[in-house]
């Protein structure tokens, strides 16, 4: 890679735009960048770096480019760097411009514009650029590619930070890690070590998971055995776990096998002793049950002994009553035929009671005869009571008619009176609705102009209102205005005295024996002194915050009086220039009209009903009017129908009557006349029949009595019992029989009467020794089905147990292999002695290469004293593998790197830095490097190791390579005579080239 030509404009400490011609200070093979402290010659590299990747090296790269921008720049210049360089055979030119905030070019307030890239490649051919991309990610693609170098590894490679080196000399292992591994790109090695710790944490909790889960079989496994089984002492996860569980669950079903076993022996045990006692109980049961049988029938044969008499009277009595019973189908008809009897003679008095005094003493046949006759006369009533029923119903109809005609009459004259007044009432209504009719067309045309007129108003109002915030927007604008330049001059002032004391800022970070940052020196025998008044860099910051702030809200007044502006325009062209007040009275009057209006035209729709139920009244009662003259003129017609009728039945009733106030009230007598001598002659008939067949019943009763063997019909029915005495007496008669059949029966048994003489029996005894081996069986039943439950559980619990187990076998072996990976590269491993991860060793042999390429300029710098070596020991408790030791040949000891002086460290890290420089070099693909540049350190040498380092360097040019020196010493701007200087001045940076 080699770099043309450089063009910079508005970018740091450079106001202007500056060129810088590569090719001419490359000729000399060796150049020199220098100016005076914060003039910007680390300006120019970090435009190099931003033109290339975008970005510029370490802490600078704040804010997405926005701080790249000069200070100085005018207003109207965008910041712009474009590079021209020559990669991998293809010359190309990379032009960046950082986020711009601008001006608006219309209106007030500022505008962000976008970073813009472009790639041209120079066609030899033509003779012309042609475009390549302007894309951010593909120009930095292509130029990573091209390189072969990330941002990082070029600020280290090409712009080499004497810096950054020291402290890489002096770093430990950790540190130099780091470095190294944004340098080589080891980050897939730490990817694997972070891969195996993964798979390592993953499978461990798998395997925990298992060894938990394993566990949690073994305690409910100890919760079924007891105290036969202990649990292993060990975590999930830790080795052997699998195989103590295993082992204390075979001891745990062993010992419950055997608890089975004892308890099968102890039921065995208890049923035989059950049953022996259950025999035991019977037995004695069935002696108390046969000596009690044979007592009791003992005293059952007593009593019977005792009732002999009253069971022979009532066997005579149960013999009576059959003889009796011969008699009492001739009891029941003499009972029943008196009973007939009374009920007829009382019947027959009852019917005498209403007959009239002639027939009071006739006998049946001529009550029937009396009854027959008047039957006859009620016949002869029917026609007189079809022509009463007319009577009442041509009156009724008539009194209808008479009814009809009155309403009649009501409705005429109602109908006349409304019909009357009916002109004037329909010419008010049509009067009404035309009214509304026109107050709704008032309405709508209020309606179009009471719109324009609220909006006039609004407007009008807006209008007064921003007059008055016009005024107060344009006072805060000139007084904003006012505070910002004043803010500026401010924070100018400042920045001029901080500049004028800024020696005695730098001096102020002075510390004996170490370099000056300025010149390199380690003696600073006159640092300048802060005078009364310094301004400090916060002071000087404060004061450009409070200047941006200003400026912001500046602009954001400006902002705020052209939106006042802008609405009082377009108030006043809506409302005009007449007057609010005038406004508002005219909207006020127009809104009163409308609203009268709205309310006149809502009866609109009421008045054409009330118009529409009008006309219908008036067609309905000129239809009821009709229909009750016709009305009226069929009654008459009827009427007279009616008052012919009548006369004819009046005649024919006044005949029917005779003596009684109506035909009716005739029938009515007659009906009950023949009722009454009816029932009388039934019932004289009914009296004669019973007396005859009681005087029978007497006849046949007293023949069954005598042939029954009783003197009189009396004795008979006193003999005779009822069903439920009979059935009573049969039933105590019989159960004598069967009581005295039992008793018979129990005495004569064989083994009731051998059990009798025996000793007495003590069931109570028996069954309290049924009870306790009862128990006893019951509590080895239970023992015996806890003891099987138990051996189940357990074997089912093993099973799971051991099949866990076998499932996780393939998984803790292949735990066991990741977790010893994961160790080995982690550097925790036993089998890592030196505790060396396997990044670390990746890096130790980078280091190693870098060391070697180091050692051949550092023996030329040093002349031939120093060698430096890499070394992979410990340091502490540290891991090792990134030592980094340089080996004295005058002394022909090894020493950490960090017991050099000030001006070994700095060609020992230079020596590192450029051997850095060609390992990644050849890391990156083996990309020429034909410029590189090494920024300060040079002033901390002597003249003699000086010369040596320029040697060193001066060699760099083989090959057509050169080599750009950043410094402040003074004697190198006499050794080197190609020079870019750095100029500060107040209006920006400038630079000259020289010696070229």
């Amino acid at each position: 890679m080699r770099l043309h030509r450089l063009d910079i404009t508005a970018f740091g400490p450079f106001g202007g735009s500056q060129r810088v011609d590569f090719d001419a200070l490359s000729t000399a093979g060796l150049f020199l960048l220098h100016g005076p402290t914060g003039a910007g010659k680390t300006s120019v590299l970090d435009a190099v770096c931003y033109a290339l990747y975008g970005t510029v090296p370490g802490a600078r790269q704040t804010g997405q480019g926005m701080n790249l921008r000069s200070d100085h720049a005018e207003p109207g210049t965008r910041t712009e760097v474009r590079l021209e360089l020559t990669v991998a055979g293809r010359r190309l030119e990379v032009t960046r411009q950082p986020p711009w905030e601008r001006r608006k070019l219309r209106g007030t307030g500022t505008t962000v514009d976008k970073a813009q890239t472009w790639l041209r490649e120079y066609d030899a051919p033509a003779g012309a650029w042609k475009d390549l991309s302007r894309s951010h990610q593909e120009i930095g693609e292509e130029i990573t590619q091209l390189l072969g170098m990330s941002r990082e590894q070029f600020c280290q490679v090409v712009l080499l930070p004497q810096g950054d080196f020291a402290r890489f000399l002096r770093a430990d292992a950790e540190a130099r890690g780091r470095l190294l591994g944004r340098l080589f790109d080891t980050q897939r090695f730490a990817d694997v070590e972070k891969r195996l710790a993964e798979r390592r944490r993953t499978s461990e909790a798998r395997v925990r998971e298992g060894d938990a889960a394993l566990l949690a079989d073994a305690h409910r496994m100890q919760q079924e055995a007891g105290d036969a089984m202990e649990l292993p002492e060990l975590s999930p996860g830790e080795p052997g776990l699998a195989e103590a569980v295993l082992r204390a669950a075979a001891v745990a079903r062993a010992a419950a096998r055997e608890r089975l076993t004892i308890a099968r022996c102890g039921l065995t045990a208890a049923e035989t002793d059950h049953e022996a006692a259950r025999h035991t109980l019977d037995e004695a049961r069935e002696l108390a049950r046969l000596q009690s049988r044979f007592a009791e029938a003992r005293q059952r044969a007593a009593r019977l002994e005792e009732e002999a008499g009253a069971h022979r009277e009532a066997q005579e009595r149960m013999a009576r009553a059959r003889k009796a019973e011969t008699v009492a189908p001739a009891l029941e008809l003499r009972d029943a035929a008196e009973r007939e009897h009374r009920g007829a003679a009382a019947a027959e008095a009852r019917a005498r009671v209403g007959l009239p005094g002639s027939h009071a003493g006739d006998g049946p046949a001529g009550l029937a005869a009396a009854a027959r006759r008047a039957a006859e006369e009620l016949g002869g009533l029917e026609s007189a009571r079809r022509a009463e029923r007319r009577l009442a119903e041509a009156a009724e109809e008539r009194a209808g008619l008479d009814q009809q005609e009155r309403a009649d009459e009501d409705v005429l004259r109602e109908a006349d009176a409304w019909l009357a007044g009916w002109d004037t009432t329909r010419a008010g209504l049509r009067a009404r609705v035309e009214s509304a009719q026109e107050a709704a067309t008032r309405a709508e045309q209020l309606a179009v102009l009471r719109e324009p007129a609220r909006r006039r108003l609004a407007a009008a109002r807006t209008r007064d209102e921003l007059a008055s915030d016009l005024e107060r927007a344009r006072q805060r604008a000139l007084a904003s205005g006012q505070q910002a330049v004043d803010a500026r001059a401010h924070w100018l002032d400042l920045k001029e005295q901080r500049l004028n004391g800024i020696a005695a800022e730098l001096a102020a970070r002075l510390t004996d024996g170490e370099p000056c940052a300025v010149c390199g020196a380690t003696e600073h025998p006159a640092p300048a002194r802060k005078v009364a008044g310094h301004v400090d860099r916060e002071t000087e910051e404060r004061a450009l915050t409070a200047s941006r702030r200003a400026e912001e809200q500046q602009a954001e007044d400006e902002r705020r009086l052209g939106v006042v502006r802008e609405a009082l325009a377009a108030a006043t062209a809506e409302a005009g220039d007449t007057p609010t007040d005038r406004l508002a009275a005219e909207a006020d009057d127009l809104e009163r009209r409308w609203t009268d209006a709205r309310r006149d035209a809502s009866a609109l729709h009421a008045a054409h009903e009330e118009l529409r139920r009008a006309e219908q009244e008036r067609e309905r009662r000129l239809d009821e009017r009709q229909r009750a003259a016709v009305r009226t003129a069929a009654r008459v017609t009827r009427r007279e129908t009616l008052e012919r009728e009548q006369s004819a039945l009046e005649r024919e009733l006044a005949t029917a009557r005779g003596t009684a106030a109506s035909v009716a009230a005739r029938a009515a007598e007659l009906e009950r006349l023949a009722a009454r001598l009816t029932e009388a002659a039934d019932a004289a008939r009914a009296a004669e029949d019973a007396a005859q067949r009681l005087k029978d019943a007497d006849a046949r009763l007293a023949d069954a009595a005598y042939r029954a063997g009783f003197d009189t019909p009396r004795d008979a029915a006193a003999a005779l019992l009822d069903d439920a005495a009979h059935r009573e007496l049969q039933h105590r008669l019989d159960d004598r029989q069967n009581e005295e059949a039992a008793v018979r029966a129990v005495l004569a048994e064989a083994g009731t009467a051998a059990a009798a003489r025996r000793p007495p029996a003590d069931p109570d005894a028996a069954q309290r020794t049924a009870a306790e081996a009862a128990r006893r069986l019951r509590e080895a039943a239970s023992a015996r089905d806890a003891a099987a439950r138990r051996c189940t559980e357990l074997d089912r619990l093993s099973a799971r147990a051991a099949e866990g187990v076998r499932r996780l076998a393939p998984l803790r072996e292949e735990y066991d292999r990741v977790a010893r990976l994961a160790a080995l590269t982690a550097g925790t491993s036993a089998d890592n002695e030196r505790r060396m991860r396997l990044e670390s060793y990746v890096l130790a042999a980078r280091l190693e290469q870098v060391a070697a390429a180091a050692t051949v300029r550092l023996q030329r710098m040093s002349s031939g004293r120093y060698t430096l070596v890499h070394s992979d020991d410990r340091t502490g408790r540290g891991r090792s593998g990134l030592g980094l030791h340089v080996v004295d040949a005058w002394t022909g000891r090894e020493r950490d790197t960090a017991t050099l002086s000030g001006g070994e460290t700095f060609f020992a890290s230079l020596a590192l830095a450029l051997g850095l420089a060609d390992v990644v070099t050849d890391e990156a693909g083996g990309v020429r490097l034909d410029t590189l540049f090494i920024d300060e350190g040079f002033g901390s040498l002597d003249d003699q190791t000086l010369d040596e380092v320029l040697d060193v360097l001066d060699a760099l040019r083989e090959r057509d390579r050169s080599v750009g020196i950043v410094s402040h010493v003074a004697d190198l701007r006499r050794r080197i005579h190609a020079q870019l200087e750095v100029v500060k001045g107040r209006s920006g940076s400038s630079l000259r080239q020289r010696g070229a």
